[in-house]
């Protein structure tokens, strides 16, 4: 069966064919720019070749019409017909406390998702768009979501409570719900496989480092705690996002700048983080080449960048009573080795022996960065989100 995996955002759809249950990638690849001037889509064939073309492209209805036209195309496509493909997955941010795991479509499901755009304004919004366009463009192939915020769910009310009246729980549901599940869900499952133990015997530390960030504190396969909040703005600092802020400090900002919530949001979202800090960029790799060239508020953007991960570490070895693996994935956790290297420094006392000479020059594989002898084992195990989508969506609609 052919699966299509479809991750839509404000002005964009990522999109992955799988031939299931091989987890064969047919294709894949990205339009961009959707409602904008410039709007493309740049394909990615399986053999290698690559295919982009401009055009005007409305919404995202008209952007999955495009690919479906190029997956069926005679010269461009990968497909005969449109009827190969047998279901549909979605990446959908935010389903609140109403979904523990992936789920058939349905209008009941819709509607509890319509009803968490205020707890995601940003994402669920077009995560939804792409929902409505395959039912009118196939309204006969099934569609399963599968949530960021659905693993966190095992959390218990000790973790994702905050320290607010709980009447504000009760009548808005405010409270952490975590993100980048499906990336906590799928590397801590790969590690335990990679060292030929049960998932369930493990207690795991999971970094997803990218332009976002957040941590998971997995026990026995089960998501414990997590940084990302009720929005993915708490926790560690990020590219753009400031992470954990006292929220007296903002108020203080409020009122001294006599701003206005939207304002303030994009404030928090959009120029804090290390982009913030710097000044520089919210990039890494021009952080860390301006730090290395005497930029004073690169080297502190880096230094509360490490120190924050390092925190977290720590009090998630303590939530769980001990650490067996810390995990790094993501975009800079997968290639950062300076970072990887300063983070794991003087952690030698909760088990944690770095391996120097293993982790130089190590970028984007599978790989244990830790010496044979320490206690904790330290891995690099590159994220597939995009494949936890497909096998939940082959799986939901073959039961």
């Amino acid at each position: 069966m052919k699966v299509i995996v479809l991750n839509c955002g404000s002005s964009s759809i990522k999109y992955q064919l799988f031939e299931m249950p091989s987890a064969e990638v047919v294709a894949k690849g990205l339009v961009d720019k959707i409602g904008l001037k410039g709007a493309s889509i740049k394909h990615n064939k399986a053999n290698g070749d690559v295919l982009k073309l401009e055009g005007e492209i409305l919404d995202h209805q008209a952007g999955i019409e495009f690919v479906l036209g190029i997956l069926t195309h005679k010269e461009h496509g990968c497909v005969k017909d449109i009827a190969e493909i047998g279901a549909v997955g979605h990446r959908v941010v935010h389903a609140g406390e109403k979904y523990n795991t992936s789920v058939a479509i349905t209008k009941e499901v819709i509607a509890a998702l319509e009803e968490c755009i205020d707890l995601a304004p940003l994402h669920n919004p077009p995560n939804l768009e792409g929902i409505y366009a395959i039912n009118k463009l196939m309204p006969e192939v099934p569609q399963v979501g599968v949530f960021d915020t659905a693993y966190h769910q095992s959390m218990s009310e000790k973790a994702y409570l905050y320290g607010i009246p709980y009447s504000l729980y009760e009548k808005y549901k405010v409270r952490r719900y975590g993100f980048h599940g499906s990336s906590h869900r799928f590397v801590s499952q790969r590690a335990a496989d990679m060292l030929g133990k049960k998932i369930e015997d493990l207690k795991i530390i999971s970094c997803h480092l990218g332009n976002g960030a957040s941590m998971c504190a997995i026990k026995n396969g089960h998501s414990v705690d997590t940084s990302m909040g009720m929005t993915p703005v708490e926790g560690l600092v990020m590219g753009t996002r400031c992470g954990d802020i006292d929220a007296g400090a903002l108020l203080y900002i409020a009122d001294k700048e006599e701003t206005s919530i939207p304002y303030t949001s994009t404030l928090l979202n959009k120029h804090s983080g290390m982009l913030g800090l710097s000044g520089v960029s919210s990039d890494m790799r021009d952080i860390e080449t301006a730090a290395a060239d005497g930029n004073h508020r690169a080297q502190i953007a880096l230094d509360i960048y490490h120190y924050r991960i390092k925190k977290y570490l720590g009090a998630y070895a303590a939530a769980m009573g001990g650490v067996d693996i810390v995990i790094f994935t993501g975009g800079v956790g997968e290639n950062a080795c300076e970072t990887r290297e300063e983070i794991c420094k003087d952690l030698e006392f909760i088990g944690i022996e770095f391996d120097a000479s293993k982790n130089a020059n190590l970028r984007g594989k599978e790989a244990i960065i830790s010496k044979p002898g320490s206690k904790v084992t330290l891995m690099v195990v590159p994220t597939n989100e995009e494949l936890v989508i497909a096998k939940d969506t082959y799986e939901i609609v073959t039961a």
